[in-house]
Protein backbone atom coordinates (compact mmCIF):
# COMPACT_ATOMS: atom_id res chain seq x y z
CA UNK A 1 0.00 0.00 0.00
CA UNK A 2 1.56 3.31 -1.09
CA UNK A 3 0.73 6.90 0.25
CA UNK A 4 -1.73 7.87 -2.70
CA UNK A 5 -2.76 11.30 -3.68
CA UNK A 6 -5.47 13.29 -4.85
CA UNK A 7 -5.19 16.38 -7.90
CA UNK A 8 -7.75 19.00 -9.16
CA UNK A 9 -7.00 19.81 -12.70
CA UNK A 10 -6.80 23.51 -12.56
CA UNK A 11 -4.83 23.70 -9.09
CA UNK A 12 -1.30 22.29 -8.23
CA UNK A 13 -2.70 20.65 -5.30
CA UNK A 14 -2.38 17.26 -3.21
CA UNK A 15 -4.20 16.00 -0.59
CA UNK A 16 -2.06 13.02 0.23
CA UNK A 17 -3.80 9.99 2.20
CA UNK A 18 -2.23 9.62 5.64
CA UNK A 19 -1.44 5.80 6.28
CA UNK A 20 2.54 5.16 6.69
CA UNK A 21 3.64 2.69 3.96
CA UNK A 22 7.11 0.63 4.76
CA UNK A 23 9.09 -2.43 2.99
CA UNK A 24 9.35 -5.59 4.88
CA UNK A 25 12.28 -7.54 4.27
CA UNK A 26 13.83 -5.62 1.94
CA UNK A 27 -29.05 3.33 9.39
CA UNK A 28 -29.29 6.93 9.82
CA UNK A 29 -28.01 9.17 12.22
CA UNK A 30 -25.90 8.04 15.14
CA UNK A 31 -26.20 10.31 18.05
CA UNK A 32 -22.95 10.91 20.42
CA UNK A 33 -22.55 7.65 22.07
CA UNK A 34 -25.44 5.78 20.45
CA UNK A 35 -22.94 3.17 19.12
CA UNK A 36 -22.56 2.01 22.09
CA UNK A 37 -25.58 2.85 24.19
CA UNK A 38 -24.18 1.67 27.43
CA UNK A 39 -24.86 3.73 30.63
CA UNK A 40 -23.09 2.06 32.89
CA UNK A 41 -19.91 2.53 30.90
CA UNK A 42 -20.60 5.86 29.50
CA UNK A 43 -18.17 7.28 27.07
CA UNK A 44 -15.04 9.39 28.19
CA UNK A 45 -15.69 13.08 28.44
CA UNK A 46 -13.86 15.74 30.02
CA UNK A 47 -16.14 18.65 32.08
CA UNK A 48 -15.22 22.05 30.97
CA UNK A 49 -13.31 23.13 34.23
CA UNK A 50 -10.44 21.17 33.06
CA UNK A 51 -10.17 22.52 29.86
CA UNK A 52 -9.12 25.72 31.09
CA UNK A 53 -5.68 24.28 32.31
CA UNK A 54 -4.81 23.04 28.62
CA UNK A 55 -5.12 19.86 27.04
CA UNK A 56 -3.60 17.51 29.61
CA UNK A 57 -6.91 16.36 30.94
CA UNK A 58 -8.70 15.77 28.07
CA UNK A 59 -5.44 13.84 26.55
CA UNK A 60 -5.26 11.48 29.74
CA UNK A 61 -9.04 10.65 28.92
CA UNK A 62 -9.56 10.31 25.78
CA UNK A 63 -6.03 8.39 24.75
CA UNK A 64 -6.46 5.56 26.02
CA UNK A 65 -9.52 5.12 22.92
CA UNK A 66 -7.22 5.66 20.51
CA UNK A 67 -5.42 2.56 18.64
CA UNK A 68 -2.62 2.13 15.82
CA UNK A 69 -3.33 -0.42 13.22
CA UNK A 70 -1.07 -1.92 11.26
CA UNK A 71 -1.60 -3.76 7.79
CA UNK A 72 -0.08 -6.42 5.88
CA UNK A 73 -0.64 -7.32 1.81
CA UNK A 74 0.80 -9.99 -0.14
CA UNK A 75 2.78 -9.06 -3.20
CA UNK A 76 2.29 -11.73 -5.77
CA UNK A 77 5.76 -12.22 -7.92
CA UNK A 78 3.69 -13.81 -10.62
CA UNK A 79 3.88 -10.88 -13.38
CA UNK A 80 7.73 -10.78 -12.08
CA UNK A 81 8.14 -14.47 -13.47
CA UNK A 82 6.02 -13.42 -16.80
CA UNK A 83 8.55 -10.72 -17.40
CA UNK A 84 11.59 -13.36 -18.15
CA UNK A 85 12.83 -12.19 -21.33
CA UNK A 86 12.60 -14.66 -24.12
CA UNK A 87 16.22 -16.60 -24.81
CA UNK A 88 17.19 -19.14 -26.77
CA UNK A 89 17.39 -22.19 -25.05
CA UNK A 90 20.65 -22.87 -23.38
CA UNK A 91 21.43 -19.01 -23.50
CA UNK A 92 23.67 -17.93 -20.61
CA UNK A 93 21.86 -15.43 -20.24
CA UNK A 94 18.68 -16.92 -19.70
CA UNK A 95 20.78 -18.65 -16.39
CA UNK A 96 21.69 -14.95 -15.61
CA UNK A 97 18.38 -13.53 -15.55
CA UNK A 98 16.55 -16.39 -13.46
CA UNK A 99 18.88 -16.15 -10.90
CA UNK A 100 18.56 -12.05 -10.89
CA UNK A 101 15.20 -12.38 -10.92
CA UNK A 102 15.02 -15.02 -7.77
CA UNK A 103 16.95 -13.29 -5.95
CA UNK A 104 14.64 -10.18 -6.57
CA UNK A 105 11.68 -11.83 -5.57
CA UNK A 106 13.50 -12.85 -2.36
CA UNK A 107 13.84 -9.24 -1.15
CA UNK A 108 10.40 -8.61 -2.09
CA UNK A 109 8.62 -9.22 1.34
CA UNK A 110 4.89 -8.24 2.11
CA UNK A 111 4.12 -4.85 2.02
CA UNK A 112 3.42 -3.27 5.70
CA UNK A 113 0.98 -0.43 6.45
CA UNK A 114 0.91 2.10 8.93
CA UNK A 115 -2.58 3.56 10.44
CA UNK A 116 -4.95 5.37 13.09
CA UNK A 117 -8.02 4.15 14.53
CA UNK A 118 -10.41 4.73 17.59
CA UNK A 119 -12.96 2.69 19.78
CA UNK A 120 -16.36 3.64 19.69
CA UNK A 121 -17.77 0.53 21.51
CA UNK A 122 -16.26 -1.01 24.66
CA UNK A 123 -16.95 -4.81 23.15
CA UNK A 124 -13.95 -3.41 20.40
CA UNK A 125 -15.37 -1.56 17.64
CA UNK A 126 -12.90 0.36 15.47
CA UNK A 127 -13.40 3.13 13.14
CA UNK A 128 -10.68 4.01 10.87
CA UNK A 129 -9.85 5.01 7.11
CA UNK A 130 -10.84 2.38 4.53
CA UNK A 131 -7.43 3.36 2.94
CA UNK A 132 -5.86 2.35 5.89
CA UNK A 133 -7.20 -1.40 5.36
CA UNK A 134 -7.52 -1.48 1.33
CA UNK A 135 -6.24 -4.59 -0.06
CA UNK A 136 -4.79 -5.60 3.31
CA UNK A 137 -4.68 -9.31 3.89
CA UNK A 138 -3.88 -9.10 7.93
CA UNK A 139 -5.30 -6.55 10.51
CA UNK A 140 -3.62 -5.90 13.59
CA UNK A 141 -4.76 -3.62 16.23
CA UNK A 142 -2.49 -2.26 18.85
CA UNK A 143 -3.77 -0.45 22.28
CA UNK A 144 -2.66 2.16 24.27
CA UNK A 145 -1.49 0.28 26.57
CA UNK A 146 0.46 -2.09 24.06
CA UNK A 147 -1.94 -4.87 23.80
CA UNK A 148 -2.44 -6.42 20.21
CA UNK A 149 -5.34 -7.55 18.71
CA UNK A 150 -6.31 -9.31 15.18
CA UNK A 151 -9.03 -7.24 13.57
CA UNK A 152 -11.67 -8.30 11.35
CA UNK A 153 -13.32 -6.06 8.99
CA UNK A 154 -16.59 -5.84 9.24
CA UNK A 155 -17.37 -3.19 6.57
CA UNK A 156 -16.04 -0.39 4.59
CA UNK A 157 -17.09 2.62 2.45
CA UNK A 158 -14.86 3.99 -0.37
CA UNK A 159 -16.87 6.62 -1.34
CA UNK A 160 -16.40 8.45 2.52
CA UNK A 161 -12.88 6.63 2.58
CA UNK A 162 -14.36 4.99 6.30
CA UNK A 163 -14.06 0.93 7.66
CA UNK A 164 -14.82 -0.63 10.85
CA UNK A 165 -13.29 -3.16 12.44
CA UNK A 166 -13.87 -5.53 15.09
CA UNK A 167 -11.26 -7.18 18.19
CA UNK A 168 -12.27 -9.48 20.44
CA UNK A 169 -10.78 -8.08 23.83
CA UNK A 170 -10.67 -9.78 26.91
CA UNK A 171 -12.48 -7.29 28.40
CA UNK A 172 -14.48 -3.68 28.08
CA UNK A 173 -12.50 -0.77 26.56
CA UNK A 174 -12.85 2.55 27.25
CA UNK A 175 -14.33 4.49 23.65
CA UNK A 176 -15.05 7.17 22.66
CA UNK A 177 -18.37 8.86 21.06
CA UNK A 178 -18.90 11.12 18.04
CA UNK A 179 -19.55 14.56 18.08
CA UNK A 180 -21.64 17.51 16.54
CA UNK A 181 -19.26 18.55 13.69
CA UNK A 182 -22.02 20.58 12.06
CA UNK A 183 -21.14 22.80 15.64
CA UNK A 184 -17.53 23.13 14.79
CA UNK A 185 -16.79 26.66 14.47
CA UNK A 186 -13.66 28.12 12.22
CA UNK A 187 -11.51 28.97 15.15
CA UNK A 188 -12.53 26.24 17.64
CA UNK A 189 -9.61 24.16 19.35
CA UNK A 190 -9.17 20.77 18.00
CA UNK A 191 -6.64 17.61 19.47
CA UNK A 192 -5.67 15.26 16.92
CA UNK A 193 -4.42 12.08 18.43
CA UNK A 194 -2.93 9.29 16.23
CA UNK A 195 0.05 7.14 14.60
CA UNK A 196 2.22 9.63 12.55
CA UNK A 197 5.61 7.80 11.10
CA UNK A 198 4.53 4.66 13.56
CA UNK A 199 5.07 6.65 16.49
CA UNK A 200 2.36 6.00 18.18
CA UNK A 201 0.16 7.56 20.68
CA UNK A 202 1.40 11.27 19.20
CA UNK A 203 -0.79 14.37 20.18
CA UNK A 204 -1.03 17.89 18.43
CA UNK A 205 -3.30 20.82 18.92
CA UNK A 206 -4.90 23.03 16.48
CA UNK A 207 -8.05 25.30 15.60
CA UNK A 208 -10.83 24.43 12.51
CA UNK A 209 -9.44 26.48 9.78
CA UNK A 210 -12.15 25.88 7.00
CA UNK A 211 -15.57 23.67 6.80
CA UNK A 212 -17.45 21.99 3.69
CA UNK A 213 -13.46 21.50 1.98
CA UNK A 214 -13.96 18.87 -1.65
CA UNK A 215 -10.84 17.52 -2.69
CA UNK A 216 -12.39 15.76 -5.76
CA UNK A 217 -11.43 12.05 -3.76
CA UNK A 218 -15.44 11.58 -4.10
CA UNK A 219 -19.06 12.47 -4.49
CA UNK A 220 -19.39 13.42 -1.23
CA UNK A 221 -16.54 15.47 0.04
CA UNK A 222 -16.87 17.62 2.80
CA UNK A 223 -13.82 18.14 4.69
CA UNK A 224 -13.35 20.23 7.74
CA UNK A 225 -9.92 21.57 7.13
CA UNK A 226 -7.34 21.51 10.30
CA UNK A 227 -3.98 23.08 11.27
CA UNK A 228 -3.29 20.74 14.26
CA UNK A 229 -0.24 18.72 12.88
CA UNK A 230 -1.19 15.60 11.25
CA UNK A 231 1.15 13.27 9.13
CA UNK A 232 1.44 9.96 7.33
CA UNK A 233 0.24 7.63 9.60
CA UNK A 234 -2.85 9.48 11.58
CA UNK A 235 -5.20 8.48 8.87
CA UNK A 236 -8.11 6.81 10.11
CA UNK A 237 -7.50 8.60 14.08
CA UNK A 238 -9.75 10.90 15.92
CA UNK A 239 -9.62 14.62 15.87
CA UNK A 240 -11.38 15.44 18.94
CA UNK A 241 -13.28 18.90 19.92
CA UNK A 242 -12.92 20.41 23.59
CA UNK A 243 -15.10 18.09 25.46
CA UNK A 244 -13.19 15.08 23.90
CA UNK A 245 -15.98 14.34 21.67
CA UNK A 246 -14.67 12.98 17.89
CA UNK A 247 -15.89 15.66 15.23
CA UNK A 248 -13.69 14.65 13.01
CA UNK A 249 -11.33 11.20 11.46
CA UNK A 250 -8.32 12.46 10.16
CA UNK A 251 -7.68 11.44 6.36
CA UNK A 252 -5.33 13.50 4.20
CA UNK A 253 -3.04 16.61 4.07
CA UNK A 254 -2.25 19.02 1.85
CA UNK A 255 1.45 18.76 1.46
CA UNK A 256 4.48 19.64 -1.27
CA UNK A 257 7.25 17.57 0.44
CA UNK A 258 5.27 14.53 2.16
CA UNK A 259 4.99 16.43 5.60
CA UNK A 260 2.52 18.20 7.18
CA UNK A 261 2.88 21.76 6.11
CA UNK A 262 -0.57 22.60 8.51
CA UNK A 263 -2.76 21.82 6.24
CA UNK A 264 -5.05 18.63 7.18
CA UNK A 265 -8.55 17.64 6.26
CA UNK A 266 -10.99 15.47 8.53
CA UNK A 267 -13.83 13.85 7.91
CA UNK A 268 -17.27 15.51 9.64
CA UNK A 269 -18.12 13.14 12.21
CA UNK A 270 -21.83 14.22 10.81
CA UNK A 271 -20.77 12.28 7.88
CA UNK A 272 -18.91 9.49 9.34
CA UNK A 273 -21.41 7.98 12.02
CA UNK A 274 -24.39 7.53 10.37
CA UNK A 275 -21.91 5.73 7.43
CA UNK A 276 -20.59 3.67 10.65
CA UNK A 277 -24.08 3.25 12.12
CA UNK A 278 -24.94 1.61 8.99
CA UNK A 279 -21.54 -0.42 8.58
CA UNK A 280 -22.10 -1.63 11.93
CA UNK A 281 -25.64 -3.18 11.56
CA UNK A 282 -24.98 -4.51 7.78
CA UNK A 283 -21.54 -4.21 6.77
CA UNK A 284 -22.45 -2.21 3.97
CA UNK A 285 -23.96 1.54 3.30
CA UNK A 286 -26.99 2.09 1.54
CA UNK A 287 -27.65 6.30 0.32
CA UNK A 288 -30.98 7.85 -1.22
CA UNK A 289 -31.43 7.72 -5.11
CA UNK A 290 -33.41 10.70 -6.98
CA UNK A 291 -32.45 10.09 -10.22
CA UNK A 292 -31.28 12.97 -12.15
CA UNK A 293 -28.13 14.66 -13.75
CA UNK A 294 -27.56 18.15 -12.71
CA UNK A 295 -25.31 21.63 -13.43
CA UNK A 296 -24.31 23.83 -11.14
CA UNK A 297 -26.07 27.45 -11.67
CA UNK A 298 -24.71 30.71 -12.62
CA UNK A 299 -25.42 33.99 -12.72
CA UNK A 300 -25.67 33.75 -17.20
CA UNK A 301 -28.06 31.09 -16.76
CA UNK A 302 -29.85 32.45 -13.09
CA UNK A 303 -30.93 35.64 -15.38
CA UNK A 304 -32.17 33.58 -18.73
CA UNK A 305 -33.76 31.96 -16.43
CA UNK A 306 -35.61 34.95 -14.72
CA UNK A 307 -34.16 33.97 -11.07
CA UNK A 308 -33.17 36.55 -8.55
CA UNK A 309 -29.94 34.62 -7.71
CA UNK A 310 -27.94 31.87 -8.76
CA UNK A 311 -28.67 29.55 -5.97
CA UNK A 312 -29.48 25.49 -7.11
CA UNK A 313 -29.47 23.45 -9.35
CA UNK A 314 -30.23 22.83 -12.83
CA UNK A 315 -32.08 19.69 -14.00
CA UNK A 316 -30.54 18.46 -17.23
CA UNK A 317 -32.28 15.66 -17.26
CA UNK A 318 -34.14 12.80 -15.47
CA UNK A 319 -33.56 9.45 -15.46
CA UNK A 320 -35.48 6.61 -16.87
CA UNK A 321 -37.53 4.93 -14.33
CA UNK A 322 -36.43 7.10 -11.26
CA UNK A 323 -37.70 8.70 -8.45
CA UNK A 324 -37.43 12.05 -9.67
CA UNK A 325 -39.59 11.11 -12.75
CA UNK A 326 -42.47 9.33 -11.02
CA UNK A 327 -42.29 12.16 -8.77
CA UNK A 328 -43.29 15.15 -11.72
CA UNK A 329 -39.91 16.17 -11.74
CA UNK A 330 -38.72 18.02 -15.22
CA UNK A 331 -35.98 18.79 -17.07
CA UNK A 332 -35.02 22.75 -16.60
CA UNK A 333 -36.34 23.03 -13.05
CA UNK A 334 -33.85 24.35 -10.74
CA UNK A 335 -34.05 22.48 -7.22
CA UNK A 336 -33.03 25.16 -4.74
CA UNK A 337 -33.80 22.99 -1.53
CA UNK A 338 -34.71 19.60 -0.35
CA UNK A 339 -36.47 18.98 3.06
CA UNK A 340 -34.72 21.60 5.32
CA UNK A 341 -31.47 22.02 3.63
CA UNK A 342 -31.42 24.51 0.84
CA UNK A 343 -29.36 23.61 -2.39
CA UNK A 344 -26.88 25.82 -4.03
CA UNK A 345 -24.32 23.82 -5.82
CA UNK A 346 -24.54 20.53 -6.81
CA UNK A 347 -22.39 18.79 -4.09
CA UNK A 348 -25.44 19.76 -1.67
CA UNK A 349 -27.77 17.86 -3.67
CA UNK A 350 -25.70 14.93 -3.51
CA UNK A 351 -25.20 14.98 0.54
CA UNK A 352 -28.34 16.00 1.09
CA UNK A 353 -30.40 12.84 -0.82
CA UNK A 354 -27.52 10.37 0.14
CA UNK A 355 -28.63 10.80 3.77
CA UNK A 356 -32.57 10.01 3.03
CA UNK A 357 -33.23 6.85 3.71
CA UNK A 358 -34.55 4.44 0.68
CA UNK A 359 -38.29 4.99 0.85
CA UNK A 360 -38.80 7.93 2.81
CA UNK A 361 -40.12 11.18 1.36
CA UNK A 362 -38.49 14.48 0.31
CA UNK A 363 -40.21 17.67 -0.38
CA UNK A 364 -37.72 18.94 -3.36
CA UNK A 365 -38.18 22.47 -3.66
CA UNK A 366 -38.18 23.68 -6.76
CA UNK A 367 -38.85 26.46 -9.53
CA UNK A 368 -40.28 26.03 -12.45
CA UNK A 369 -41.95 28.37 -14.76
CA UNK A 370 -41.13 31.84 -12.87
CA UNK A 371 -43.07 29.68 -9.86
CA UNK A 372 -41.75 28.43 -6.89
CA UNK A 373 -43.18 24.88 -6.25
CA UNK A 374 -42.97 21.94 -3.63
CA UNK A 375 -43.05 18.28 -5.28
CA UNK A 376 -42.97 15.31 -2.98
CA UNK A 377 -40.61 12.28 -3.67
CA UNK A 378 -40.30 8.46 -2.54
CA UNK A 379 -36.47 8.62 -2.72
CA UNK A 380 -35.13 5.54 -3.88
CA UNK A 381 -32.10 2.86 -3.34
CA UNK A 382 -29.03 4.54 -4.82
CA UNK A 383 -28.01 1.77 -7.67
CA UNK A 384 -24.29 0.26 -6.33
CA UNK A 385 -21.38 0.02 -8.64
CA UNK A 386 -21.20 -3.09 -10.50
CA UNK A 387 -18.51 -5.41 -10.06
CA UNK A 388 -17.56 -7.66 -13.24
CA UNK A 389 -14.53 -8.60 -11.66
CA UNK A 390 -15.51 -12.31 -11.86
CA UNK A 391 -18.13 -11.73 -14.71
CA UNK A 392 -19.53 -15.69 -13.93
CA UNK A 393 -16.14 -16.93 -15.00
CA UNK A 394 -16.04 -20.36 -13.48
CA UNK A 395 -12.10 -20.78 -13.56
CA UNK A 396 -12.12 -17.71 -11.46
CA UNK A 397 -9.99 -16.08 -13.23
CA UNK A 398 -10.55 -12.12 -12.89
CA UNK A 399 -11.31 -9.94 -15.22
CA UNK A 400 -10.78 -6.82 -12.66
CA UNK A 401 -13.29 -3.97 -13.24
CA UNK A 402 -15.40 -2.14 -11.31
CA UNK A 403 -17.64 -0.02 -13.25
CA UNK A 404 -20.54 2.95 -12.58
CA UNK A 405 -23.26 4.17 -14.72
CA UNK A 406 -22.20 7.87 -15.49
CA UNK A 407 -24.26 9.91 -12.95
CA UNK A 408 -23.55 13.32 -12.05
CA UNK A 409 -21.37 12.45 -8.97
CA UNK A 410 -19.80 10.25 -10.76
CA UNK A 411 -18.90 12.90 -13.73
CA UNK A 412 -17.73 15.05 -11.11
CA UNK A 413 -15.52 12.50 -9.61
CA UNK A 414 -13.70 11.94 -12.79
CA UNK A 415 -14.19 15.47 -14.28
CA UNK A 416 -15.99 13.77 -17.11
CA UNK A 417 -18.13 16.33 -19.09
CA UNK A 418 -21.96 16.06 -19.87
CA UNK A 419 -20.50 15.07 -23.80
CA UNK A 420 -19.38 11.77 -22.40
CA UNK A 421 -21.60 8.53 -22.64
CA UNK A 422 -20.76 5.12 -21.42
CA UNK A 423 -19.87 3.54 -18.71
CA UNK A 424 -16.79 4.40 -16.21
CA UNK A 425 -14.41 2.33 -15.19
CA UNK A 426 -14.29 2.81 -11.00
CA UNK A 427 -11.68 0.86 -10.31
CA UNK A 428 -9.09 -1.33 -11.96
CA UNK A 429 -7.81 -4.45 -10.31
CA UNK A 430 -4.13 -4.73 -9.74
CA UNK A 431 -2.33 -7.27 -11.70
CA UNK A 432 -5.90 -8.30 -13.58
CA UNK A 433 -6.60 -9.21 -17.27
CA UNK A 434 -8.41 -5.36 -17.17
CA UNK A 435 -4.77 -3.90 -16.04
CA UNK A 436 -3.29 -5.93 -18.29
CA UNK A 437 -4.86 -4.83 -21.33
CA UNK A 438 -4.04 -1.33 -20.61
CA UNK A 439 -7.68 -0.08 -18.89
CA UNK A 440 -7.16 2.82 -16.55
CA UNK A 441 -10.19 3.85 -13.71
CA UNK A 442 -11.42 6.85 -15.45
CA UNK A 443 -12.27 5.46 -18.69
CA UNK A 444 -15.36 6.01 -20.47
CA UNK A 445 -16.26 2.13 -21.69
CA UNK A 446 -18.47 3.33 -24.94
CA UNK A 447 -18.47 0.11 -26.83
CA UNK A 448 -17.72 -3.51 -25.93
CA UNK A 449 -17.32 -5.64 -29.17
CA UNK A 450 -19.60 -3.38 -31.92
CA UNK A 451 -22.73 -2.61 -29.54
CA UNK A 452 -22.93 0.48 -27.11
CA UNK A 453 -23.02 0.23 -24.13
CA UNK A 454 -24.78 2.55 -21.57
CA UNK A 455 -25.09 0.75 -17.61
CA UNK A 456 -23.09 -1.36 -15.86
CA UNK A 457 -25.22 -4.53 -16.69
CA UNK A 458 -24.71 -4.07 -20.18
CA UNK A 459 -20.84 -4.59 -20.27
CA UNK A 460 -21.50 -7.81 -17.75
CA UNK A 461 -23.70 -8.94 -20.26
CA UNK A 462 -21.28 -8.81 -23.14
CA UNK A 463 -18.08 -9.80 -21.60
CA UNK A 464 -20.12 -12.89 -20.58
CA UNK A 465 -21.59 -13.19 -24.09
CA UNK A 466 -18.17 -13.14 -25.07
CA UNK A 467 -17.05 -16.03 -22.59
CA UNK A 468 -19.77 -18.21 -23.77
CA UNK A 469 -18.59 -17.72 -26.94
CA UNK A 470 -15.23 -18.88 -26.35
CA UNK A 471 -13.53 -15.70 -26.92
CA UNK A 472 -9.44 -14.89 -25.47
CA UNK A 473 -10.64 -10.97 -25.86
CA UNK A 474 -12.90 -8.80 -26.26
CA UNK A 475 -12.80 -5.42 -28.46
CA UNK A 476 -13.44 -1.56 -26.24
CA UNK A 477 -14.12 1.44 -27.59
CA UNK A 478 -13.03 3.80 -24.47
CA UNK A 479 -13.06 7.35 -24.28
CA UNK A 480 -10.01 8.95 -22.38
CA UNK A 481 -8.99 12.47 -21.58
CA UNK A 482 -11.28 13.12 -24.89
CA UNK A 483 -9.74 10.96 -27.50
CA UNK A 484 -11.16 7.17 -27.96
CA UNK A 485 -9.28 4.30 -28.09
CA UNK A 486 -9.38 0.63 -28.69
CA UNK A 487 -8.72 -1.73 -26.58
CA UNK A 488 -8.09 -5.56 -26.32
CA UNK A 489 -9.63 -6.74 -23.22
CA UNK A 490 -8.03 -9.73 -21.95
CA UNK A 491 -10.92 -12.09 -20.57
CA UNK A 492 -9.77 -16.10 -21.26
Amino acid sequence: MTNRKFSRSKRAIAAVLLATTVLAGGGGFLAAGAIAANDSNPPVTVPPMAQRAGFADLVARVKPAVVNIATTEKVDDKNGQQQMPNFPPGSPFEEFFRQFMEQQQRHRGPQHALGSGFIVDPSGWIVTNNHVIDSASKIVVTLDDGTSYPAELKGRDAKTDLALLKIKPKKDLPYVAFGDSDAARIGDWVIAVGNPFGLGGSVTAGIVSARGRDLNNGPYDNFLQVDAPINPGNSGGPLFDQSGKVIGIDSAIYTPNGGNVGIGFAIPSNIASQVIAQLKSSGKVSRGWLGIQMQPMTDTLAKALGRPDSDGVIVNSVLPDSPALAAGLKQGDVITGINDAKIKEPRDLALAVANIHAGDHADVHVWRDGNTKDIRVAIGTQPADQDVASADNPSGDKVGLSLAALTPDVRQQFGLDDKAHGVVVAQVKPDSHAEESGVQAGDVIVKVGGSSVTTPGQVAEKIRDARKAHKDAVPLLVLRHGTTYYLALEIA
